[in-house]
């Protein structure tokens, strides 16, 4: 419509100009020849007079008055001067003078298409003023009131203006819907959609959603999926993924095909709600209508759904967004790995997927391979996290003291001690120095397989590494001592802690009382142990302290036995 209102105001224009220019022709013209005889010029003056109305808005006859050369010379182009007649229009206004030149078709387009709709600036204020204000009784009554123009841009033009409620709005609308001689268009949808949707509140969401119902029933193909795409994203801000969800089943009711956008939106607002299903279920029907939005939101839908627990669903879009070639943020696909190798039945899924790692972006994968070497070895596969390891050497990304520590303490609960001491031995090839860690995962599997001579060697050579241990590694062996019954050196250990930075806790304290209670009954150590904790700050639980005192009992009362028995 508004093409056509310009095109024809340019042919308006173009023909006034033609009209000024030929006035000025017909003046110059009548006085070079009013000397002259009056005779017929009858051919040249219908071809003057039809160069114009044949094509009326051309440029060309702007040449005429404009070009020197082209002048109407009655000297220079050789015309028999005794033979002109010039018509008259003295008396005649412009306007007249173009009458003569324009067809009657042509002056009924020129009339429409001046015709363009102009917004009454009076009434708008008037019906701002209103709709910003609070109203004393009936909006629709105040409304009725108003000798209002309801035409679809003085509409749109009042959906469009800020600082108006949302209820008033709707309510505005509602109005405009019982008037006969309003007509509902996607246009006019549109502008009260993107109104309401930028007032976050729930009470006018739900609204505009039942008006939105409403109008799509009665008439279809006014709704756009635009519009519909907005409501959803609205729904999602608000946390309602079931009314998001509703939206998306309706849209087809009322005429329209959801795109991606669509898909996209309404997954988002079910997985913020941890309505994974359902959002399998949407992008199920995505797969089904054949779309698929770009990578980056691609990359989210994988990440929501590992959030979600549904990293094999995460999984299978993943290999459908590399089927479709979509380009996807790096960071979803370290996501998915790290969340395949959480299940021992997915840590191979999450294997196959390193392959697709190459160039600079293999070369700071470490996060991503350091996941599958340890879900490998969680499963007891840890030949294959070596195998894993070594490729990492050979060909990126280098492998950092965690990765090898995953693999050491693989081996060491295994009970494979050969095998974890020779990747100790490549760890320090490659220059790392083996940190606490992993002495203290050698020291557990040796203690566990009762070989205490060689859990107390790597203890000496991680002496010789670090000036400070940790507490688990003390721990480890007094343990272990403990299940030995070697109460002296589990003892001797305990006091040595202190000079390598370590501070005895309850649970060696409470190990060591309860081993020498249980299997040695020496209570009398226990007894000591218990006011070292004292001196230390560290206060025994009841039960431990309770079977201090109960072996005591049990000692005295077997002293009285032997006593009366002697006595007898």
């Amino acid at each position: 419509m508004w093409r056509s209102i310009v095109a024809r105001s340019r042919q308006v224009v173009a023909r006034n100009f033609c009209a000024t220019q030929m006035n000025q022709v017909l003046s110059e013209t009548r006085k070079s020849f009013h000397s002259f005889p009056k005779t017929s010029l009858s051919q040249t003056h219908h071809r003057f007079f039809s160069h114009f109305s044949a094509n009326p808005s051309d440029d060309s006859s702007l040449g005429f008055a404009e070009n020197g050369d082209s002048q109407l010379d009655p000297f220079s182009i050789g015309i028999d001067t005794n033979a002109v007649e010039v018509p008259s229009y003295e008396g005649v206004d412009d306007e007249t003078q173009m009458d003569s030149f324009v067809s009657a078709d042509d002056r009924t387009d020129m009339e429409e298409g001046t015709q363009v709709y102009e917004i009454d600036m009076n009434k708008l204020e008037n019906v701002l003023s209103l709709l910003q204000s609070r109203v004393d009784g009936s909006l629709e009554s105040s409304l009725d009131a108003m000798p209002l123009d309801l035409h679809e841009d003085f509409i749109v033009k009042v959906l469009q203006t800020p600082f108006i409620l949302g209820e008033t709005l709707i309510m505005f609308f509602k109005w405009l819907m019982k008037k006969p001689d309003f007509k509902v268009t996607s246009y006019v949808i549109d502008s009260l959609v993107k109104a309401i949707c930028n007032d976050l509140r729930k009470r006018n969401a739900y609204a505009l959603w039942d008006l939105l119902k409403e109008i799509g029933e009665k008439e279809k193909g006014v709704l756009t999926v635009d519009a519909l795409n907005e409501l959803i994203v609205l729904f999602s801000k608000l946390g309602k993924g079931k009314a998001a969800m509703e939206v998306f089943d309706k849209i087809g009711d009322f005429g329209c095909l959801p795109n991606e956008e669509t898909y996209y939106f309404t997954i988002e607002a079910l997985c913020r709600r941890s309505l994974y299903d359902w959002a399998w279920s949407v992008w199920e029907k995505m797969l089904d209508g054949g779309s698929l939005p770009d990578g980056e939101q691609v990359g989210k839908i994988i990440s929501w759904f590992c959030k979600g627990d549904k990293a094999k669903n995460a999984h299978t879009v993943y290999l459908l967004g590399k089927e479709k070639n979509k380009l996807l943020p790096r960071s979803s696909v370290n996501f998915l790995i790290s969340s395949l190798c959480k299940k021992d039945g997915t840590v191979k899924l999450a294997l196959e997927m390193l392959d697709g790692f190459s160039g600079e972006a293999r070369k700071y994968a470490i996060k991503p391979f350091s996941s599958v070497v340890r879900g490998l070895c969680r499963m007891k596969n840890v030949d294959e996290a070596k195998t894993l390891l070594l490729k990492m050497i050979a060909e990126g990304p280098p492998p950092g003291n965690a990765v090898f520590n995953s693999v050491v303490n693989g081996y060491s609960k295994a009970g494979d001690m050969d095998k974890a001491k020779e990747v100790i031995k490549l760890m320090e090839d490659r220059g790392l120095k083996p940190d606490v860690y992993a002495y203290t995962v050698m020291i557990s599997g040796y203690a566990n397989g009762g070989q205490m001579d060689e859990a107390c060697q790597v203890l000496s050579e991680a002496k010789e590494k670090h000036t400070k241990l940790s507490p688990v590694t003390y721990h480890t062996l007094i343990r272990g001592y403990c299940k030995n019954e070697e109460f002296d050196k589990a003892l001797k250990l305990l006091d040595e802690m202190k000079d390598f930075g370590v501070q005895p806790n309850i649970d060696e304290y409470n190990k060591l009382i309860q081993s020498l209670c249980l299997k040695a009954l020496d209570w009398q150590t226990a007894e000591k142990l218990l006011d070292k904790m004292k001196e230390n700050g560290l206060y025994l639980n009841g039960i431990t302290r309770g079977l201090i005192t109960a072996v005591k009992e049990l000692e005295a009362d077997g002293l009285d036995s032997g006593e009366t028995l002697s006595e007898v």
